[in-house]
């Protein structure tokens, strides 16, 4: 008889048992890597069904396999046409069967939902810094050596416990109320075998007749002292009237309770890290006497302030750490230049310990300090490079960092050529590409040595901050490091990827209790659609750099990846933008109300009562000054001070500026009033679209309207009062209410 010559794979089922409750038209399913599992897609994942167990609801379903089967999985929580609501926090849980399963099998996956609060253990800071107990702790196999064979009576319980918090040293066991487990004797319990990931499992054969079973997990120290888990019993128990017994329980019981974990940790700026060493700042380096300190405090953290390169204007101005020249540069104030070489003559020692004494005080004097470790950098550098350059650790260095470094390294040079880091300003070098780079930072131009030694630093400061992490890991500290959300406008990043930023608007925040005008910082906003079409390999790539060194993450602010404020780059102040995302009012529904006349509404609205009320008798002087009269008693801004940028520049540079010396301050705020005295700001990329001005209600151009124009914005179809307050803004079909310091 011909065969196909196809070779007969076992078949078991797996049946999945989860406790959750849910809300009325929610269900859950799982969804995971392999096929069987839906390949991760939800909507084909496996479905779960209910059923009431005494208090409990208990989600099960059940897929078959065959006998060899591991795949990663999750929980979801769906709606009725599978849309994901939520799904469970941590890794990926990883299924792998039981060894000794046969045709028919069924094996009984007894899962916990993972919440947020007990994955947070698993994250790298706690499970590799902080408590890092199974370092060293040598991996046993997976596989079940049972002392006797199974008949139809006996059923196999595997008991799998997370431990992310055990003390070092320290042995798992499972004991409870039957004689495989000791009869609640820790000492005759059941050992666990650790298989990684902070996992420990264990397998017994158990009689039918014996469950239910109460059972505990137990920490056994290195000296052989017990520690029980908190809360009540655990219990196991089983069907026996189910037409198809589990022969396999997997008991994958969640974390081990512990008390709560408690940690404390300090902030502080990288340049207040002092020593005896520093040279008028403090440097990576002196971060170990730091993580000395809190050890000795029982600090597990140690948050710092952005570390990046700030050189953008050359001046104390860069000491501002959230303007960064890079993102993936490390400052050079912070370099110790004494860790530079093993080698350096006296005559620089001598240098080094003059400088100490002039710098060595309470402030910290940015330029100076900056100055003197480049000028000593660059004699040493001079002194050493070609043996530096040429050494196995540097070049995997520059190969590994080469996709920033060598922009960054030919941006510092430009910018000190140019003396300005305003690439727009460079001329045919202003349009970044990879071909001038390469002419560039050729060897055998005059400047070569300039671009190598930028390298030099950044592989120094590299070692320097590299070996400080790691004594802060080998001390349980966990390093955290402080990720900005915005860039300099004038930074390596902006010139090299352009596209990624909407370089025509600044970053900030709305006006607040505590600030009327709003905050403007000046970073130019992201364009997360370009972002997007690489998968958003920037952002991936300044995570993987920080990663180097930190093992948690402050961002500032989370906020700005979802919305943000934005404004003309032409505004100084923070008053007059819009959050984006944002939808914006439409012409068609401002006339369905009858308000058309935008111009109106979206221009200064400037009468002569106004500036005769702001500026007094003064007005006619700031009238012929900065303003046009376009009818009678009507004024709009003249082209050269129509924004707030400009209304700067000509308050300083005014050839009339010796009438108003005395009153600059006073001046400028008056005209800024006017400027921002609007209702609806014009959208800059579709004319007919508006977004109301925040706090409109405020201003006389919104006084004065005429009733029915009032009222219509006041009292329309649209909430428009919530528009004039700093917890909302308009996101969809609807109106979201947001915290009001959000």
């Amino acid at each position: 008889m011909a065969t196909s010559g196809k070779k007969h794979l076992n078949s078991v089922t797996l049946l999945f048992k989860l406790p959750y409750y849910t809300q009325w038209g929610q269900s859950l399913l799982i969804a995971g890597s392999e096929p069987a599992l839906g390949s991760w897609n939800v909507k084909q994942g496996v479905s779960l069904s209910p059923v009431h167990q005494d208090s409990e609801l208990i989600w099960c379903g059940s897929v078959s396999v065959v006998a060899g089967f591991t795949s990663e999985y999750k929980y979801y929580v769906v709606d009725d046409k599978k849309n994901v609501l939520r799904w469970e926090a941590g890794e990926k849980r990883k299924l792998v069967l039981p060894e000794g399963v046969k045709e028919g099998d069924v094996i009984e996956i007894r899962d916990w939902w993972q919440d947020a609060s007990e994955a947070l253990f698993f994250r790298s800071a706690f499970k590799n810094v902080i408590f890092n107990a199974t370092e060293g702790v040598k991996k046993e196999s997976q596989s079940v050596s049972l002392n006797k064979s199974l008949d139809p009576e006996d059923i196999v319980v595997q008991f799998v416990i997370s431990c992310p918090r055990l003390v070092s040293g320290s042995t798992v066991i499972v004991t409870g109320s039957n004689p495989q487990l000791g009869r609640w004797q820790t000492q005759d319990g059941l050992k666990l075998s650790y298989v990684g990931d902070s996992l420990w499992k264990a397998s017994c054969a158990l009689r039918k007749s014996e469950f239910p079973i109460k059972y505990k997990y137990c920490q056994i120290s290195q000296a052989g002292n017990s520690t029980l888990e908190l809360g009540p019993n655990r219990e196991v128990n089983v069907d026996l009237s189910s037409p198809k017994q589990s022969r396999y329980i997997v008991l994958s019981d969640g974390a081990l309770r512990d008390a709560p974990w408690r940690g404390a940790g300090v902030a502080v700026p990288m340049f207040s890290i002092r020593s005896d060493e520093d040279l008028g700042v403090g440097e990576f380096l002196d971060l170990k006497l730091l993580v000395d300190w809190a050890v000795n405090s029982g600090f597990h953290l140690v948050q710092l302030l952005p570390i990046n390169d700030t050189s953008v204007h050359g001046m104390w101005w860069d000491s501002y750490p959230y303007s960064s020249l890079s993102v993936f540069a490390l400052h050079p104030l912070y370099l110790r230049v004494q860790a530079l070489s093993d080698a350096i003559p006296v005559d620089v020692k001598e240098e080094i310990q003059q400088a100490k004494k002039q710098l060595d005080k309470k402030d910290v004097d940015y330029e100076a300090a900056l100055s003197t470790k480049l000028s000593i950098a660059r004699k040493i550098f001079n002194l050493e490079k070609e043996k530096v350059l040429n050494s196995s650790s540097f070049k995997q260095f520059l190969s590994e960092n080469e996709e920033w470094l060598k922009p960054y390294a030919a941006f510092c040079f430009l910018r000190d050529f140019f003396e300005t880091s305003d690439h727009s300003q460079w001329g045919r070098f202003s349009q970044f590409s990879k071909d001038k780079l390469d002419k560039l930072i050729c060897e055998g131009t005059l400047h070569h040595d300039i671009i190598r030694f930028h390298y030099y630093v950044q592989y120094h400061l590299y070692i320097q901050l590299s070996e400080a992490a790691t004594y802060a890991r080998k001390k349980n500290v966990i390093l955290k490091g402080d990720l900005p959300i915005g860039v300099d406008r004038n930074s390596v990043d902006t010139w090299v990827y352009p596209t990624l930023f909407r370089m025509n608007t600044a970053t900030g925040a709305p006006p607040d209790y505590f600030d009327k005008n709003g905050q403007n910082w000046g970073f130019p906003t992201y364009n997360w659609e370009e972002m997007s079409k690489d998968n958003y390999g920037w952002w991936r790539a300044r995570l993987t750099q920080m990663a180097k060194y930190f093992t948690a993450y402050r961002i500032d602010h989370i906020l700005g990846f979802f919305r943000i404020w934005e404004l003309p780059d032409h505004a100084a102040t923070g008053l007059v933008g819009k959050f984006r995302p944002s939808i914006p009012l439409s012409q068609e529904e401002l006339l369905s109300e009858g308000l058309w006349d935008f111009n109106r509404m979206s221009q200064p609205y400037i009468r002569q009562e106004i500036l005769e009320e702001k500026f007094g008798s003064f007005w006619t002087v700031i009238a012929a000054n900065f303003l046009n009269e376009y009818q009678k008693q009507c004024y709009e801004f003249k082209e050269d001070c129509n924004t707030e940028k400009k209304i700067i520049v000509k308050i300083k540079t005014s050839a009339e500026k010796s009438l108003w010396v005395e009153k600059e301050d006073n001046i400028r705020r008056g005209l800024f009033d006017l400027l921002q005295n609007i209702v609806l700001i014009r959208d800059p990329e579709d004319s007919t679209k508006f977004y109301p001005r925040f706090n409109l209600e405020d201003t006389s151009s919104f006084r004065d309207l005429d009733e029915h124009r009032y009222v219509s914005m006041w009292r329309g179809p649209w909430p428009y009062p919530c528009l004039c307050s700093p917890c909302y803004a308009r996101t969809g079909v609807d109106w979201i209410a947001y915290p009001k310091n959000a």
